[in-house]
């Protein structure tokens, strides 16, 4: 019995954009938009974005991990391309950009590097600080500009709130003039790497432990934003030395070391019952204050 094979049949697209099915020699003709579902696309690819959005605050690891995910690198690319960089960097930071990768939107043309997106941040970040306004506050509040920055970095950390950056600003100059430790988690997270504190943290050996140091840690926390760097040089006007965020949109500041205790036993205690009704821990405070007891810390 004789058998007949089907006929192949393969799509091409003319020169004219029409497409061509051919069949066993046969040819059909239509336009290739009125037929949509013989177009195959790739489901696999997945679209670049159009920018990087670097976010107040962050540090500089988490900005290496964006870039590198934004242009599709392997983890760490970006971290190890510091030294081909070339950053501008003031001497004080040693060769850290810790501060100066700038929050902003920075575009991902084609061509777009690990390196030529690090000198945009950096560059940005001079536009931003370099300037004689921000030399001057400085100075006014007897600090020089990176030092400023480094405050600033804590103080976009800490404060929950733009309303609350002058008075964060206020509490760490203050601490620094009366020769107290800042006693901040924040610089604490920062040397550990994680989020959440434990009493036996406070004593670990590292120049971001302002439990056991005294003055400012020795680079900025993260990259802080233009409100950040302000209150910074223009802190608010007060005598406090101590604050905690009781709960969201509740920060209290004071003097008081009493009072203070007052407001950490409190916050404790908002904590506690949030944590009994969901039934597992929650994340600490984004506000930690200067410590009333270790124990009692907000952060």
């Amino acid at each position: 019995m004789q058998t007949h094979t089907p006929p192949r049949s393969r799509i091409r697209l003319t020169r004219r954009g029409r497409l061509v099915l051919v069949v066993a020699g046969a040819v059909v003709a239509g336009t290739a938009v009125a037929v949509p579902l013989l177009t195959v696309a790739d489901h696999h690819e997945v679209p670049r974005p159009a920018a990087l959005v670097v976010q107040e605050g962050w540090r500089a690891s988490q900005v290496y991990d964006a870039i590198d995910k934004a242009l599709a690198l392997p983890s760490g690319s970006t971290r190890t391309s510091l030294g081909k960089a070339r950053l501008t960097l003031p001497k004080d930071a040693g060769g850290n950009p810790e501060g100066y990768l700038f929050p902003a939107s920075y575009p991902l043309r084609k061509g777009s590097t690990p390196e030529s997106l690090l000198r945009s941040m950096v560059d940005a970040a001079h536009q931003k600080f370099d300037g004689a306004p921000v030399a001057a506050g400085a100075q006014r509040n007897s600090m020089n500009v990176y030092q400023a920055l480094t405050i600033a970095s804590i103080i976009q950390a800490q404060a929950v709130k733009k309303d609350d950056m002058g008075k964060v600003a206020r509490v760490i100059l203050n601490r620094l003039e009366r020769g107290m430790p800042l006693q901040l988690d924040s610089t604490l997270t920062y040397a550990l790497g994680r989020a959440r504190t434990t009493e036996e943290d406070a004593k670990i050996d590292s120049p971001y432990n302002t439990y056991q140091r005294m003055g400012l840690p020795p680079t900025p926390i993260g990259n802080p934003g233009e409100d950040a760097m302000r209150a910074a040089i223009n802190p608010t006007p007060g005598d406090w030395l101590y604050f905690v965020t009781v709960k969201p949109g509740d920060t209290r500041f004071t003097a008081d070391y009493d009072t203070h205790v007052r407001n950490v036993a409190e916050f404790n205690s908002v904590r506690q019952k949030a944590e009994q009704q969901t039934g597992q821990s929650q994340s600490p405070s984004p506000s930690p204050s200067p410590s009333a007891k270790r124990s009692g810390k907000a952060g």
